[in-house]
């Protein structure tokens, strides 16, 4: 164990008392000084470091993290209030005499671990519930995208002190060392593999977990679905990050009526947004790194290899880490493409004749992150809500259900454990303490020992009637 993480540790967990005790005031002036840092202080210094880091358009910098952040400041900002207060609950009859309310209260130390698609919106979201919870928190972000890494660091140095608030930039080993620590939560985003070796870690010291995973999250455009439409939002989901979301359609399953009118509509919008070619457009970010690069070309290559047919795009340049938009269909089921998520600018395209085609492949794979449903029938939407599982689903839209605050975010299963966003993030970062105080003789004290017959038909009468 490094000493200075250990030392880290203990300094919070020696302080977590009086943050956890910080009041209202105190907890909004912390939510303020964040914002002002991304909003104005930093914000340049944002827009930089990611466009170094992968390109990052600065309008999509803009939109996907500085103002999701702010807008998570502002709506716990809103709503503090009356998130902090006791929650009164009704007292049942069997316990006359008593009152009960349920708090929230901070779980203590925390840790972050946070990915490189989007960096700072993924860091310092959940960081917002954790200050609005009380919590102290130790960051570890994504060693993939440095440069905005650094621009964190900076923010938290100026904004924190250590025993409070601390961010620590490293590798896969510093995460490792910080995962043999005993935090009182957890809050992880990242890939399924690596959040099961965070949940195995955790296990040790019984540390509660917040996994925001992804997976293979379906698209289903129907007969009856609007393609113009669909495309508008389609294609830019698809390609915000250069695929690199969580939420970003996975693959199409389309009906086969809408195929041909489908690739028509996405070839023309494709160059629409980001013209002919793609490489020299300023609205096209890039693959983040060569590992990352080649893992969605050999998906490329693998289908090929496997009979799919390349209905668009398919080129790329590794001198860039470019890859253009990339449509395939008649993919093998046994290609990767088709198993593993795809978390890059290719879309996998494949047709079905009956609904019920499409909701029995989806029920055969892991529960998606996202459920994206193109659709003018009402009763086959509400179908395919009734009958598949999972974290989310937008209808007639895609990618636009992390931006509404009061909707929880995350997964199931595979896909995650746990939810985030506004209040919902303030509860994985809280405890919910129950607390009942007994201010009369109630009936209960009829029950106490001896035990006796008559106790016994009080006993019985309870039961039946209270």
């Amino acid at each position: 164990m490094d000493n200075r993480y250990f030392e880290l540790f203990n300094a919070q967990q020696k302080h977590q008392y009086s943050v956890g005790n910080t009041s209202y005031n105190q907890r909004i002036e912390k939510l303020n000084a964040l914002q002002r840092a991304i909003q104005y202080t930093y914000k340049q210094a944002i827009r930089d470091a990611m466009y170094a880091d992968f390109k990052k358009p600065e309008i999509e910098t803009d939109l996907t993290e500085i103002y999701l952040v702010v807008r998570e400041i502002k709506h716990a900002k809103a709503n503090l209030r009356h998130w902090l207060k006791r929650q009164k609950v009704p007292t049942p009859l069997a316990l006359l005499g008593t009152s009960s309310y349920y708090k929230y209260e901070p779980k203590g130390v925390c840790l972050i671990i946070s990915p490189w698609n989007y960096p700072l919106n993924l860091t310092f979201s959940p960081l917002v519930s954790a200050i609005a919870a009380g919590n102290t928190v130790i960051i570890k972000p994504s060693e993939l995208t440095p440069n905005t890494s650094k621009v964190m660091a900076t923010i938290i140095n100026d904004l924190f002190d250590e025993y409070e608030i601390a961010l620590i930039e490293g590798d896969v080993e510093t995460s490792q060392e910080l995962l043999k620590l005993p935090f009182n939560h957890i809050f992880f985003t990242g890939s399924s593999a690596v959040g099961k070796i965070v949940m195995a870690a955790a296990s040790k010291h019984l540390t509660s977990v917040t996994l925001e995973l992804g997976g293979k999250s379906p698209t289903i455009i129907d007969e009856t679905a609007n393609i113009k439409k669909a495309i508008d939002s389609l294609v830019w989901g698809k390609h915000l990050n250069n695929g690199q979301t969580c939420i970003a359609p996975d693959y199409v399953l389309i009906h086969n009526s809408k195929k041909d009118e489908f690739m028509k509509a996405y070839k023309e919008k494709v160059i629409y947004y980001y013209s002919k070619d793609a490489s020299a457009s300023a609205s096209y970010s890039r693959i983040v790194n060569d590992r990352h690069f080649n893992r969605l070309t050999d998906y490329i290559e693998d289908a090929k290899q496997h009979g799919a047919k390349i209905e668009l795009g398919g080129n790329y340049d590794a001198t860039d880490n470019f890859i253009e938009p990339t449509v395939i269909s008649y993919l093998n089921e046994d290609t990767k493409l088709a198993n593993e998520e795809v978390f890059g600018p290719i879309l996998p395209l494949k047709t079905f004749d009956e609904i019920d085609e499409v909701i029995q492949y989806i029920n055969s794979k892991e529960k998606p992150l996202a459920l994206y449903i193109y659709s003018q029938n009402q009763k086959t939407i509400d179908k395919i809500i009734n009958t598949t599982r999972a974290g989310g689903t937008c209808i007639n839209t895609n990618a636009l259900q992390g931006s509404n605050h009061d909707l929880p975010f995350g997964g199931s299963n595979g896909s995650g454990i746990g939810k985030t966003h506004g209040f919902f993030g303030f509860q994985d970062f809280s405890n919910h303490r129950a607390v009942l105080k007994r201010h009369t003789f109630g009936p209960l004290n009829l029950l106490l020992p001896p035990y006796t017959k008559f106790k016994q038909k009080l006993a019985d009468l309870t039961i039946k009637w209270f």
